[in-house]
């Protein structure tokens, strides 16, 4: 399971902001569209979603595991969300979903894709910590178990497999380390506040990413209408809308972007 671990090892575990099945679903493949090596405009949300509708992705214990095929080579690529409340998902056994491990397949991976899968459902039936991971309180305890998952899998642990876990294992707490060491993506928080008649109002912490959603121009209609909206670098996704008086709404959202190899300091944000 390669790719699981390629996830843990590069910071691809992640909280999830809320347990609505398809907010959560659209939050983790935004995470993948982020990723600089993809082709630009591949829109994995619109794939996820679409397969959502007619196919069954549980695999029950807890787990879900979708995927979006896309028709290009590239790596596979997966991201693994965590709920800590678990999400209703539809699974046959009623358990509700606490861990998702979404899927990018690339047509050259397919066959690497079915095995990994395969080898995951079958680990799932065998694994003693399954109960562990679903009463667990952070994400160092998710990383622990997922890491305890991989090694129960025999089959797929060579000595560099075995290495980088050894690693991960070593690693310090997930609070404790450097935005660097986390992950290459820059989640920030964003409230978007706005109106029939009133220009859009910003609020984050992030005082580029406020200048450029300042000057957007139909930042709100594609929110409203699309969910997500390009900003130059940012990819800005809607979490939940609330209305008030006089026409007045509030729109909670995700602005993701990678940070340059180049730059130091900049703050992974991911709440």
């Amino acid at each position: 399971m390669d790719s699981l671990l390629d996830a843990l090892q590069e910071g691809r575990l992640i909280e999830l902001p809320d347990n609505d099945k398809m907010d959560a679903l659209q939050f983790l493949a935004h995470i993948i569209e982020a990723i600089p090596s993809l082709p630009a405009g591949t829109d994995v949300a619109g794939l996820i979603l679409a397969k959502e509708q007619t196919s069954q992705t549980s695999l029950g214990m807890g787990w879900a595991c979708p995927d979006a095929r896309v028709s290009f080579d590239e790596d596979l690529v997966c991201v693994v969300g965590w709920s800590p409340q678990g999400i209703n998902y539809g699974a046959p056994d009623g358990i509700p979903v606490s861990i998702i491990a979404m899927y990018l397949v690339p047509e050259n991976q397919r066959n690497h894709y079915l095995r990994e899968v395969s080898l995951l459902a079958k680990a799932l039936t065998v694994y003693p910590g399954v109960e562990g991971l679903r009463a667990a309180k952070g994400l160092n305890e998710i990383r622990d178990h997922l890491l305890d998952l991989i090694s129960s899998t025999k089959e797929t642990v060579g000595p560099d497999s075995r290495a980088r876990m050894i690693r991960l294992q070593a690693r310090p707490t997930l609070e404790a380390l450097p935005a660097s060491d986390i992950s290459h993506l820059i989640v920030e928080p964003v409230t978007l506040v706005g109106g029939p008649g009133v220009k859009h109002i910003v609020l984050t912490q992030n005082a580029g990413l406020a200048q450029s959603l300042d000057a957007a121009v139909g930042l709100l209609e594609k929110i409203e209408t699309d969910g997500v909206f390009q900003a130059g670098a940012w990819r800005v996704a809607k979490r939940g809308k609330v209305a008030y008086q006089h026409g007045r709404f509030t729109y909670d959202c995700l602005a993701i972007t990678t940070a340059d190899s180049g730059k130091k300091g900049l703050p992974l944000v991911i709440s």
